[in-house]
């Protein structure tokens, strides 16, 4: 992957003198002390990461971590006291009042947790706001806000006043303002947590679909950590204005960088977290739709299993075959393809365990992993699924 934002020795110190701060900072010095001596409040202390085209990148922690002041660093809504902000390899905080203006309105975009529209403008007049500043004419960015409503789920809905809209809808309203410029960069502070759960729970499957459609690099806030790991291919934790841990969520759960990780990852439900890749076994032994029943057979018995998954050449899921079917087909001179079965469960790479447990107490075969080219590329047996819960 090609890293489409690089962020270097980022600080940022709000006071009257932050440059008079650094060197305590630098020295050592706790924020506490910092603002009890001098007045100045540190929000984010010397962060360094990298954020990859294409990748939702989520930074967590809890209330006063520092978060929501990094990423309001990034398009430079707070301008930091020193470091760097890379976006496609060049450093924006360079940039100068109109090369600003222009960065914001065309690669970086911001999506806010009170949803911040426009009251008196119809919900496509707000998603147009942008590109009404653009100076776009009205038939070319009226179309494509029925495109992005479209996306967002809220094709029919454009007549309509944000006070006829629910939370949700109208946090929708705001993605879809900011994705109407088409931006390469999409800021997301906190967006759903004004949701009730199940709104918010809608609103991330919502993101994830999208995003799987769009491919933006997105940038995500959350104070939440299942919503952290739900949604976020990597997660950045931070604790007084530092990065505590980054990785994958698998990552952090099995290797939590401190105490201080592991406390904010105890009450998660690895349930809704861990996915199928996670906890899936190698696909083999497997038969091809060449082999015969006798083939079969002795990959059964040298392996002591009753069952087996058959593939193509391509390693394309065809079906399942068990031993005594395999015994009565060599008895009978029958194919493979005379006794294969489809009575059994299949999952998705990207499938939550939570949403696998069902199929695995219900299943008397192996559940079937298949990416989206109905390729076998892993089997959940019924102890990876349960042992994907603690």
């Amino acid at each position: 992957m090609s890293v489409k934002i690089k962020v270097e020795n980022l600080t940022k110190i709000f006071g009257r003198n932050p440059k008079s701060v650094l060197k305590k900072l630098e020295n050592g010095m706790t924020k506490d002390k910092i603002l009890a001596q001098t007045g100045h409040t540190v929000g984010v202390d010397n962060v360094s990461f990298d954020v990859n085209e294409g990748e939702i990148f989520v930074i967590m922690g809890l209330s006063g971590s520092g978060k929501s002041t990094l990423i309001r660093c990034l398009n430079l809504l707070n301008k930091p006291t020193e470091g760097k902000v890379c976006v496609d390899g060049e450093d924006i905080v360079q940039y100068n009042k109109k090369q600003l203006q222009t960065f914001r309105q065309n690669k970086m975009a911001m999506v806010f947790q009170h949803f911040g529209l426009f009251t008196h403008k119809t919900v496509a007049d707000n998603v147009e706001y942008g590109l009404e500043i653009k100076n776009m004419p009205k038939e070319e960015r009226k179309k494509i806000a029925e495109e992005i409503l479209e996306t967002v789920g809220l094709k029919g809905w454009g007549v309509k006043m944000p006070n006829q809209l629910s939370g949700g809808m109208q946090q929708r309203v705001g993605l879809a303002r900011a994705l109407a410029n088409d931006p390469d960069v999409l800021l997301m502070d906190e967006p759903f947590s004004a949701l009730d759960p199940l709104i918010r729970r809608e609103m991330q499957l919502e993101l994830l679909d999208i995003q799987s459609e769009l491919k933006k690099t997105i940038i995500f806030i959350t104070h939440d950590v299942n919503e952290a790991f739900r949604i976020g291919d990597r997660v950045a934790v931070m604790k007084n204005g530092k990065m505590v841990q980054i990785g994958t969520p698998e990552e952090i759960l099995t290797n939590p960088a401190n105490e201080y990780i592991e406390d904010f990852i105890k009450d998660i439900d690895k349930s809704k977290v861990v996915q199928a890749k996670n906890v899936m076994l190698n696909p083999s032994p497997l038969v091809f739709m060449k082999d015969g029943p006798k083939v079969a057979m002795k990959e059964m018995k040298s392996s002591g299993i009753s069952s087996v998954f058959v593939v193509d050449k391509d390693r394309k899921l065809r079906g399942i075959i068990t031993i005594d079917d395999t015994i009565k087909a060599i008895q009978e001179n029958k194919t493979l393809e005379d006794i294969l079965r489809t009575d059994y469960f299949t999952a998705d790479p990207e499938d939550y365990i939570q949403d696998l447990i069902a199929n695995a107490m219900e299943t008397k075969y192996p559940i079937a992993v298949v990416n989206d080219d109905k390729k076998l590329v892993g089997i959940l047996v019924r102890v990876s699924v349960l042992s994907g819960l603690v």
